[in-house]
């Protein structure tokens, strides 16, 4: 990946041509060009990792517009589309994807959708809080300080998605390597990545077989036995291919933000003690650190197969790559009153932090209920939890395609 400082003087056909994903000044700090772009250079030639160029939208409404336009599709694989990373094997660049349009959308969704309905969050909410007092004893018993990352934030996702489709406890860390090599730009090389995935895809059609044989009360069991409104069962490679997207959706992005949101807070513990005072303000806290964190993910790619129009009149050309930075549009002040403070008690937030319209995230659900018990359960057990080091000792790790921080040294 390239250097920060590069984004001063790239330049092609005397436009900028700005190095991407855009560097910031700190872990838990936003790009400053995010201000700028959205003001002035609302869509914006970037440069990806792989060397392909795309085009940038940062403004609230552009990015929500493109999300919910099916003219700008989620086929990467498309004849001129840019690639993200050098190699394919990617959570971008894979066949995962393709399998699932292959079943249809909204037909997929309406399958996996009923298992992501708030009474099953509800009935999936104590059983998440114990695993997070379970994972707060161990840290307690390993004593400060402690990394965050370690003890709490990583293993969590990963036990409750495991959990959530059936899979061996023992099997954990397998998922927390797939996930790692799978969201990786850069670090494994294709050979690695294309291993992974074929480790990955094979540990997961075994599991399908093993739930057809021995259904249990898990999703993929569910999804096995259920059929569509036409009494059409989900394929095997269908199955395989939404039990990939859960694991890896549900383990990488939610530990990435259990520890952001985390040590956003303890940054500046007045919201710290704010919430330790008031825990009823969990969920609404939650949004917010959602909608602030400044690294929310690598964006949403799309590929504009026909002329585009956004919102301002800007004409975007068939055959361009447009990346779509939910962190910068979750800044703009014309959305957001104060966009750029941390506001715990913010109401009518419409952050872009899962996407928008018909791709949304469908796993928010479940998103939002480990973020909430996990921050509970944190309050309510450690609240005179503190850095162990300054806000600017933490850093993220270069190169995945979600935002994650090494780690978070804490004591209390």
């Amino acid at each position: 990946m390239s250097g920060a400082g590069q984004n001063d003087v790239h330049t092609l056909d005397s436009q900028p041509l700005l190095i991407y994903p855009l560097p910031a000044p700190a872990a838990l700090e936003a790009p400053p060009q995010w201000a700028e772009l959205r003001e002035r250079c609302p869509v914006a030639r970037v440069e990806l990792p792989s060397g392909d160029e795309a085009s940038l939208v940062t403004r609230y409404e552009d990015v929500r517009s493109v999300l919910a336009d099916p003219r700008f599709s989620r086929d990467l694989s498309a004849p001129g589309a840019a690639r993200i990373g050098d190699d394919t094997g990617g959570p971008f660049d894979n066949p995962m994807a393709e399998t699932l349009a292959a079943e249809g959308h909204q037909r997929w969704r309406r399958m996996v959708g009923r298992w992501f309905t708030a009474r099953r969050m509800a009935a999936l909410r104590p059983g998440i809080e114990e695993m997070a007092d379970r994972l707060v004893d161990g840290m307690l018993a390993h004593g400060a300080p402690a990394d965050l990352v370690t003890h709490v934030a990583f293993p969590l996702p990963a036990w409750v998605i495991c959990d959530m489709l059936g899979a061996p406890e023992a099997d954990r860390e397998k998922f927390t390597h797939w996930a790692d090599t799978l969201f990786t730009l850069h670090d494994f090389d294709g050979a690695e990545a294309g291993a992974a995935q074929a480790e990955f895809t094979a540990y997961l059609d075994a599991l399908v077989d093993a739930k057809r044989d021995r259904p249990g009360d898990d999703l993929i069991s569910g999804l096995v036995a259920a059929t569509d409104t036409e009494g059409r069962p989900m394929s095997d490679a269908g199955l395989v291919a939404t039990a990939q997207a859960l694991l890896i959706g549900g383990l990488e992005t939610t530990a990435g933000v259990i520890a952001k949101m985390t040590a956003t807070l303890l940054a500046d513990r007045r919201h710290w003690e704010r919430l330790v005072a008031d825990r009823s303000l969990v969920p609404t806290a939650v949004e917010e650190l959602l909608r602030f964190d400044p690294n929310i993910s690598f964006g949403l790619p799309r590929y504009l197969h026909e002329d585009a129009e956004l919102s301002d009149g800007t004409l975007i050309p068939a055959g361009t790559t447009v990346m779509c930075s939910m962190g910068a549009a979750n800044r703009d002040s014309a959305v957001f009153q104060d966009a750029d403070e941390l506001d715990l008690a913010r109401t009518a937030n419409t952050h872009l932090a899962f996407g928008a319209g018909p791709y949304s995230c469908i796993g928010q659900p479940l998103a939002r209920t480990e973020l909430q018990a996990v921050l509970d359960i944190l309050l309510r057990r450690l609240p005179t939890l503190e850095l162990a080091v300054g806000a600017d000792g933490l850093s993220r790790v270069e190169g995945l395609i979600v935002g994650r921080l090494t780690e978070v040294p804490v004591r209390w």
